[in-house]
């Protein structure tokens, strides 16, 4: 049999709150979301006999590590706003919160998955590749990312 090449997904679920500064309607205040993170990777099989992960293009769990890592434990439970906004007023959320995470972008669901797919792409094995991620902001709202579309 040709060794084929798989996509494999796997989903991730994370609180977070943001602010879009300037925006002109009510996401400009603080307010949060439950998203859904899905990453699709694809690879070839492992067909060595002797790996225990003989049939697997990725360990599902070794993809959950990496995407928990560089995402999920940043970004759950934590504000996020522009870098951009008042600095008297970030200084005062860092003082009261433990999680506040200036991005030097708005923390919009189309900025945030680019660089979530930069993140996740830097720490996957070089036989990996990245195919495609949905960010999901709401049950109705969410932002797509193909590798094909950003080479």
């Amino acid at each position: 049999m040709k060794q084929p090449t798989i996509r494999i997904t796997k989903e991730f679920k994370f609180e977070m709150a943001h602010a879009l500064k300037g925006y002109d309607g009510p996401c400009r205040n603080i307010h949060g979301h439950s998203y859904e993170l899905f990453v699709t990777v694809s690879g070839k099989p492992i067909d060595d006999v002797n790996s225990p992960k003989l049939g697997m293009v990725m360990d599902f769990g070794d993809l959950k590590k990496i995407v928990r890592s560089v995402v999920v434990d940043v970004f759950d439970h934590a504000l996020v706003l522009n870098s951009e906004m008042d600095s008297s007023l970030t200084v005062k959320l860092k003082e009261s919160f433990d999680k506040v995470i200036l991005l030097d972008y708005q923390p919009t669901s189309e900025l945030m998955i680019a660089d979530f797919a930069e993140r996740i792409s830097n720490e996957l094995p070089s036989n990996i590749s990245l195919k495609y991620l949905l960010l999901r902001e709401t049950v109705t709202s969410f932002a797509e990312w193909y590798a094909d579309e950003n080479l």
